[in-house]
């Protein structure tokens, strides 16, 4: 394949910002030392991973699952779930023990606006400078 297109690339990937991405996301694995899986034919970077997706020598999908991948800043952990009845007794344990806490540790500072009022008169203005 002498020039790689578009119209090469787009029965594989539908949409053709999708399928920018996707070969923008190979090339830059392509610059970081990543395998190639065609002949690299004095190509650059962009034009093989086009190829790559061209002669189908990378899945799509694959590609766009690790684009998705590399951009996450959380990864969320699949825990396994327990019981109905297990779930629910530490949820009602949980809620009570922080409602527990939280009335233990309220404490408000309360003021009048007669105090409030009294301590704004009370303030000393800044002196004045040449500076502002």
């Amino acid at each position: 394949m002498a020039r790689v297109t578009v119209e090469d690339c787009i029965d594989k990937v539908d949409n053709r910002f999708e399928l920018v991405l996707l070969a923008g996301h190979r090339a830059r694995q392509i610059s970081q030392g990543a395998q190639i899986t065609v002949p690299r034919d004095n190509d650059k970077n962009p034009v093989i991973a086009l190829r790559e997706i061209a002669e189908e020598t990378l899945s799509p999908d694959d590609l766009k699952e690790d684009l998705i991948h590399s951009l996450q800043k959380h990864v969320e952990v699949d825990e396994p779930e327990a019981d109905g009845e297990a779930i629910a007794d530490q949820t009602t344990a949980t809620a009570a023990a922080e409602t527990d806490d939280a009335e233990e540790n309220i404490t408000f500072d309360r003021m009048t606006e007669e105090d409030l009022l009294a301590g704004i008169e009370g303030l000393v203005p800044p002196e004045k400078s040449d500076d502002y």
